[in-house]
């Protein structure tokens, strides 16, 4: 598969859990967050990229990223360490912390599908937040659509 890396873009995505934005509510702990993530498609494989960034205000210990794939997942599959399935066209990765103002390190995930879709779709969405309090809850669900092109697609 042929995946562009150069010229990630900046995007409202995660703090608590990847895809969080703005300043938390008054009264409880919060993290609003951005960062850079893309995606490609080819050869039966589906590379996705992300890489959490937590604005603040304050540090969020750990979050939870789930990621939904439209195609069944291959049986086999070299996952990072901080991921697992979690079914059949599911991925849970955690974040680690991240500390306020600052970025987690990339979840690269490098997925084998069935067959050999001419497209699939992946959906990262925040399962778990760490508790942190979310003023835009209503950026919290990504959804990319990739083409066996090869090509790179920025979300």
């Amino acid at each position: 598969m042929r995946v562009k890396r150069a010229g990630l873009v900046a995007a409202s995505v995660a703090a608590a859990a990847l895809v969080t934005g703005g300043p938390a509510e008054a009264g409880g702990p919060g993290g609003g967050g951005g960062g850079h993530r893309h995606a490609g498609l080819g050869g039966g494989r589906l590379g996705i990229w992300l890489t959490p960034q937590n604005h603040g205000p304050v540090d969020v210990s750990e979050a939870t990223v789930r990621l939904r794939y439209s195609a069944p997942l291959a049986s086999e599959q070299k996952l990072p360490e901080r991921c697992l399935r979690a079914g059949q066209r599911v991925v849970l990765c955690s974040t680690g912390e991240i500390k306020a103002g600052s970025w987690s390190e990339e979840i690269g995930l490098d997925m084998k599908l069935k067959g050999s879709p001419s497209e699939a779709t992946v959906q990262i969405d925040t399962l778990w937040n760490g508790g942190a309090t979310d003023r835009n809850v209503n950026n919290n669900r990504h959804k990319v659509l990739t083409l066996d092109t090869g090509d790179s697609y920025f979300f």
